[in-house]
């Protein structure tokens, strides 16, 4: 038996000797999460967030994700997110945006964990010159109970 195979076989037999890890129960747990997408002529954008929070006897574990896209057929495109780990606090913030001359379509998400609170918010706009901006709004806040 070559080397290699051996290592990867005394590595499955470990995995499948050693006991699993038993998940503890969340006490109070929260999932939000927004997105949306915005398109006119030859522009669209998108973002999306989420954040999720489980509070143990233990502590708390909180998770955040967040992306977006944005295309255009002859503008200029861009599209960035920013996560922020601060302690027990996480923040992302997803910016997309497409320009092709006067018209535009962006999309923004902002979502955020405290351990105690999620938040999550999606503004969209798209814009053709002589018409009326198209706007939308959503948002998703959960408040967890006390211990």
């Amino acid at each position: 038996m070559k080397p290699i195979n051996l290592i990867a076989a005394a590595s499955i037999a470990l995995l499948a000797s050693s006991s699993g890890v038993l998940a503890e129960e969340c006490n109070a747990a929260g999932t939000v999460g927004t997105g949306g997408s915005a398109s006119a002529g030859g522009t669209s954008a998108s973002s999306v967030g989420t954040a999720g929070t489980c509070r143990t006897d233990d502590g708390t574990t909180s998770s955040i994700g967040s992306g977006g896209s944005a295309a255009t057929t002859d503008g200029k495109a861009q599209s960035k997110t920013h996560i922020n780990d601060n302690g027990d606090k996480l923040k992302a913030h997803t910016k997309a945006q497409a320009v092709d001359k006067g018209t535009f379509s962006k999309s923004r998400t902002k979502t955020s964990t405290d351990g105690s609170t999620l938040d999550s918010t999606t503004r969209t706009m798209s814009h053709v010159p002589g018409e009326k901006p198209v706007k939308n709004t959503t948002n998703q806040k959960i408040i967890l109970p006390e211990q």
